[in-house]
């Protein structure tokens, strides 16, 4: 029993049953995806290496040879457990090959009809690909524009036709941009993510994605979404630098400060500004140092958090905005919209977006 409608298993959220070793299921996958492998990293490796000395019916022998009732047991009480939950769902490994068969084999032997997603990993893998080059391609794009703080974050989380890429990164692209507490996917994981995610949007109407660099955080954009990005049309994000400050203050500042503490957030921020002092220049650099510093005690006095305004504002009028004016001159696409970020907010709204 096999299942070959790849599309339909996406835009269904269908579950599925990976197969795969723990290694392969952290280099990338699925969102819907559960990994409960059939071997371990250690066997995969080993039966791998049979396989490619020996041939398949070696391998075939030497995989029966490792499983032993106590690990047939754990393997079919974790799949039982994951087929009663999920009935609708379906399993694979990486090519749909023999790791997926026996995987069914043996829950049928249990009273248990599984399909088997034919193609595997790989399959559905080269699925998105090809679905995220066709919507750079094809599909209507729309870059939301606006200098550090300006509210993208907040228009993109009220705007339904929008992918968003920092979500999807778990990171929001600056120096800065690290989230607490969050781990950023593989870059399978990443690709796989927005592809599924613009599968769902569609093609028909035009979808908008914040203005990014090559990089957020450590993960690259694909080529091919990098050049769909450069050429598509602009809605720019314009908001007073003051507002811009206070935005910074609560995402950056107090709203970390919730859940770490002064001594980590110090650190963190300490480390942050080095990474970018050679850019800033050595006095600069120096200087804002001191002055976060300063905003930290502070904050470790009066729980105030008025002490950062300065060097925010310093940071933003004098690092960020020139790199934002710079970037926006490579542009290529039109303006369609300027606008503060509810009023662009009202305006996708009226565009249906």
């Amino acid at each position: 029993m096999f299942v070959d409608d790849y599309q339909k298993i996406f835009l269904s959220d269908r579950p599925m049953l990976d197969v795969r070793a723990p290694i392969e299921f952290e280099q990338g996958h699925f969102q819907h995806a559960q990994n409960k492998p059939l071997l371990d990293n250690q066997q995969r490796q080993s039966i791998g290496l049979c396989y490619k000395e020996q041939g398949q019916d070696a391998a075939i022998e030497m995989g029966w040879q490792m499983a032993t009732e106590e690990v047939i047991e754990a393997r079919i009480n974790h799949w039982a457990e994951f087929t009663r939950a999920n009935p609708e769902g379906c399993l694979y490994c990486f090519r749909g090959g023999l790791r997926s068969r026996f995987s069914q084999q043996l829950l049928q032997q249990h009273g248990i009809d599984y399909p088997i997603v034919k193609g595997g990993y790989k399959a559905m893998r080269q699925f998105l690909l090809q679905e995220l080059k066709q919507a750079c391609q094809e599909a209507p794009l729309i870059i939301i524009a606006g200098p550090t703080g300006s509210g993208k974050t907040k228009a993109i989380e009220q705007i339904e036709r929008c992918i968003d890429l920092e979500a999807e990164a778990c990171h929001r692209g600056s120096a800065f941009g690290q989230l607490l507490n969050a781990q950023q996917p593989a870059q399978i994981s990443f690709e796989n993510n927005i592809s599924q995610r613009w599968l769902k949007l569609g093609r028909e109407r035009a979808v908008l994605m914040e203005d990014e660099g090559r990089l957020i955080g450590r993960l690259n954009l694909p080529d091919y979404l990098q050049a769909a990005m450069q050429k598509a049309p602009l809605v720019q994000i314009e908001e007073p630098l003051e507002q811009r400050c206070q935005w910074v203050i609560e995402d950056y500042v107090l709203s970390p400060l919730q859940h770490i503490s002064l001594e980590e957030f110090s650190h963190n921020l300490s480390a942050n500004l080095y990474r970018i002092r050679k850019r800033l220049g050595g006095l600069r650099y120096q200087a804002l140092q001191k002055e976060f510093e300063q905003a930290c005690q502070s904050w470790s006095k009066q729980q105030e958090a008025s002490a950062f305004y300065g060097p925010i504002e310093q940071l933003l009028r004098d690092y960020y905005d020139p790199m934002y004016k710079y970037q926006l001159q490579q542009r290529q696409g039109q303006v369609l919209f300027r606008g503060r970020c509810q009023e662009l907010v009202d305006w996708c709204r009226e565009q249906n977006l």
